[in-house]
């Protein structure tokens, strides 16, 4: 080929061809160029739903009648409701919205039906879990339109004179936890978890490669040192900096942006040093996967990402489809992020947030297991 002013067509060529073979080399770069916009679409187009539906809801009902069988029915008709049980006291009511294990609960006293009929006016009560005010607003704000519905289909012939001007029966709405519906109560104890989660697996992904690239890998490999010691000693001094990054948004969720603080301060750090240690074990996991700097921080990317959109930090967890909740559920930080909000606001103790501490157990079992497993063929 001619050159042009000096500059060779062949020399350019041959530096095209050479960035192609390095991009087929590296197979994990190749990868997140192709990957990540897939994932993003993904998460973006099918998992983000800002206003969620079919919402866990349970029932505690003394009174049993069409009346309130046509109510429970117009709440499943709003698609925002979907029934799960029925639970047998308002305490019973109060351990499930506290657990999360339900979004709303339905409270029908003793004598409703026969209070309508004289034209008393009762009340249904509907108790939310309003930790995170985007996920219930809007089925909050739909609630009241229920009354007239069941008015309309139940209270006719002889029984129309009791509709009157307004609805037979008043619905009340309790927004338990944060009944102001104050965004940053939801939002500044999640950044908790989603800064750990950033900074920390980083940090830790980049451990082994930096061994690596400084040459001082064969002489931790010379040492009579075991995987298992190799991999928790390298974690433990970044446990430490968790704590203290735990700290400083503590203190400024509390008193920068006065964030309620219902919980105990011991269970919030027992809470945060499982997480912390769990966010280590990913990113030394991912450090002893990876061959080089580069790939460490690529690979922390692709666990960043979904942790950060099917946690429940940016978007209601229960407006997600099945299958996003699923994923959802493996991750670490969509356990913590209800821990650390039902500490926060709730109050919450350990046997209510048992069920979502023991995943990040195992969580933490699991990746520690992989990394030793992964380390010990890197000796090999």
């Amino acid at each position: 080929m001619t050159s042009l002013i000096g500059f060779s067509f062949s020399r350019w060529w041959s530096m095209v061809l050479k960035e192609f073979i390095q991009l087929r080399r590296d197979r994990l770069t190749f990868g997140m160029i192709i990957g990540l916009p897939i994932i993003q679409m993904a998460l973006f187009g099918f998992a983000i739903n800002s206003d969620p539906k079919h919402m866990p809801t349970a029932i505690i009902s003394a009174d049993q009648s069409e009346m309130t069988r046509t109510f429970i029915a117009s709440m499943k008709a709003s698609e925002y409701f979907e029934i799960v049980g029925v639970l047998p006291s308002e305490e019973a009511g109060r351990a499930a919205l506290a657990q999360g294990k339900v979004q709303f609960v339905l409270n029908i006293p003793a004598g409703f039906t026969r209070s309508v009929l004289r034209g008393e006016h009762p009340a249904l009560l509907v108790e939310a879990d309003a930790t995170d005010p985007v996920a219930t607003g809007t089925a909050l704000a739909s609630v009241g339109q229920f009354a007239s519905s069941v008015a309309a289909k139940d209270l006719t012939g002889p029984l129309k004179s009791l509709v009157g001007g307004k609805a037979p029966f008043e619905v009340r709405v309790h927004r338990l936890y944060n009944p102001e519906g104050i965004t940053q109560y939801n939002i500044i104890p999640g950044l908790m978890g989603l800064i750990l989660t950033m900074t920390l697996a980083l940090i830790t992904g980049l451990a082994i490669t930096r061994e690596r690239e400084r040459g001082t890998m064969e002489n931790l490999l010379a040492m009579p040192v075991k995987p298992i010691e190799i991999m928790t000693g390298k974690i433990t001094p970044y446990i430490f900096i968790g704590l203290i990054q735990a700290t400083i948004i503590l203190l400024a969720a509390r008193f920068v942006f006065r964030v309620p603080f219902a919980g105990s301060i011991i269970t919030l750090y027992l809470t945060v040093l499982l997480f912390v240690v769990a966010t280590l074990t990913v990113g030394i996991t991912l450090s002893s996967l990876a061959q080089n700097q580069l790939q460490a921080m690529q690979m922390t990317m692709f666990y960043f990402l979904p942790s950060m959109l099917l946690s429940g930090f940016m978007f209601p967890f229960q407006g997600m489809p099945k299958w996003a909740q699923y994923i959802g559920n493996l991750l670490p930080l969509t356990h913590f992020n209800r821990l650390i909000r039902g500490i926060f606001l709730k109050g919450n103790q350990w046997w209510d947030l048992w069920p979502d501490i023991w995943p990040i157990i195992v969580f933490t079992l699991v990746a520690m297991t992989i990394a030793v497993k992964v380390y010990r063929r890197t000796i090999d």
